[in-house]
C-alpha cells in the first residue's frame, strides 16, 4: 500500500469515530418536550380565590351543591347567612351532590369567638374527603378548636382522625377564619374489592404543611384500626360533619374544588 494511504486510513477512522461521538453526544434539546401542552388555568387574585377551572361548592349564597347525607336528594338543611355556612346540629351531615375522585380542595372554617367546652367537645366537626354513605363513614380530616385546647393528638385539628398526627399545630384563635388546602388522591380497588392503591393526602393548614402526602390506612374508624375492608369503589362525595357536641356551631365558607385527572 502506498505510504500516503497508510497514514490516511487511521486518520479517516479517527475522524469517523469523532464524528460518530459528536453525533451521539447528548444535546440540550434531547430533554426538551413540547407535547402535551398543559391547559391554561387562570389563578385567583389571591391563593384563597378559586382559579378558573374550579367547581364552586359554596360561594356564600346557597347550598345548591349540597344534599343531606342520610337522605340524598334532600336539600341541605344547614344555615346560610353573612356569606357563611353554619352547622345545624339537629339536621345531620351534609355532602356534595357531585362525587369526586382525585382533587384539590380549598375550604375555610371558623369556631365562634365565645366557644365553650374542652377537648373533643370544643368546636368538633370534620371534612370527610370521601364520604362512604350514611353517618360518619369515610376519610376524615379533623376540624376542632385546637388553640390552647389539649386532646389526643391524632384527634386535634388537621389530624387525619385516629390515624395521623399533624406535623404542626397551626390553629388560629377562636373567632378567626382558618384555611385547609387539601390534595386528595382517591384509593383504587381490584375487581375483588382488595385495595390496589391506597388513598393519599396532603394538607396545608393556614399556610403550614401539616400532612405530607401520607398514605392512609383506610377509612376513619372511631373504634379499632382503620382498614380498607368494605371501602367504597370509585369517586365519592365530600362530606361536612354535624358532630352534635354542645359547644357553639362551626361555620364554613369559600369552598371550591379542582378535579385532578
Amino acid at each position: 500500500m502506498n505510504r500516503k494511504y497508510t497514514f490516511l486510513l487511521p486518520a479517516l477512522l479517527v475522524g469517523s469515530a469523532m464524528f460518530a461521538n459528536a453525533q451521539n453526544k447528548p444535546k440540550p434539546e434531547d430533554t426538551e418536550f413540547y407535547q402535551p401542552v398543559p391547559p391554561v388555568v387562570t389563578p385567583g387574585k389571591t391563593s384563597a380565590d378559586a382559579p378558573s377551572d374550579a367547581i364552586i361548592l359554596f360561594d356564600g349564597k346557597n347550598l345548591d351543591q349540597w344534599t343531606m347525607t342520610n337522605n340524598r336528594g334532600t336539600a341541605a338543611a344547614w344555615t346560610v347567612a353573612d356569606g357563611a355556612l353554619t352547622v345545624n346540629k339537629r339536621s345531620g351531615n351534609i355532602e356534595t351532590i357531585k362525587s369526586f375522585g382525585n382533587y384539590q380542595l380549598h375550604i375555610e372554617w371558623r369556631v365562634p369567638a365565645n366557644i365553650t367546652g374542652k377537648g373533643q367537645a370544643r368546636g368538633n366537626s370534620g371534612i370527610f374527603l370521601a364520604s362512604l354513605g350514611k353517618g360518619d363513614a369515610g376519610y376524615e380530616l379533623q376540624v376542632l378548636d385546637s388553640y390552647n385546647n389539649p386532646t389526643y393528638v391524632n384527634g386535634q385539628a388537621s389530624s387525619i382522625y385516629k390515624q395521623f398526627i399533624p406535623l404542626a399545630n397551626a390553629t388560629k384563635a377562636p373567632g378567626e377564619w382558618q384555611t385547609y388546602d387539601v390534595i386528595w388522591t382517591a384509593p383504587t380497588f381490584e375487581e375483588n374489592g382488595d385495595v390496589k392503591t391506597p388513598a393519599r393526602v396532603t394538607v396545608i393548614h393556614n399556610g403550614v404543611l401539616v400532612q405530607n402526602n401520607i398514605t392512609l390506612l383506610g377509612p376513619t374508624q372511631y373504634i379499632g384500626q382503620a382498614s380498607y375492608k368494605n371501602a367504597k369503589f370509585g369517586a365519592a362525595p365530600i362530606k361536612l360533619q354535624s358532630h352534635g357536641d354542645p359547644s357553639e356551631p362551626l361555620s364554613f365558607r369559600n369552598i371550591w374544588v379542582r378535579e385532578i385527572k
